[in-house]
């Protein structure tokens, strides 16, 4: 069986990932909206917030409500950051993808030619060997 690292990779995505790496910031970002969601992150907050609402604080509503909304500002905050970054990414992909469809379309077609070309010439040779006239040239042209 094949080796992951050895299978050919699209240029889309090693250019992707090369940009990912380069940026701290896109690291964290990935790092935050990797743990955001997952299940780890919901059992962090459930117990989190159980603790704090039961054990820590008397009347936890209005302090909950506030951080619970910011909470959701930052990770729809990276959410968004994730889905602009995976629109760039589709868009060059399909820009790559396209650039490579139109230059197999350029050269199917110029094989199409090629071949239309060769079996005309073909056929003309046929043609010309089979007729009495072709026949002769075709003995003299031998001997």
């Amino acid at each position: 069986m094949a080796d992951e690292t050895s299978r050919p990779r699209h240029p889309v995505n090693v250019a992707h990932e090369a940009k990912m790496a380069a940026s701290l910031q896109l690291r964290v970002a990935d790092a935050v909206t990797a743990f955001a969601g997952s299940m780890p992150f919901v059992y962090v907050h459930a117990v989190l917030f159980a603790v704090w609402m039961l054990w820590l604080e008397r009347s936890p509503w209005p302090t909950l409500t506030l951080v619970v909304s910011l909470e959701a500002i930052f990770l729809s905050t990276f959410v968004m950051i994730g889905q602009n970054r995976q629109a760039v990414f589709q868009q060059a992909k399909a820009d790559h993808d396209f650039n490579e469809q139109e230059l197999e379309l350029k050269t199917n077609t110029e094989l199409t030619r090629q071949i239309h070309v060769l079996t005309t010439e073909l056929h003309r040779r046929l043609l010309a060997e089979s007729s009495p006239e072709g026949g002769e040239a075709t003995t003299v042209a031998q001997a």
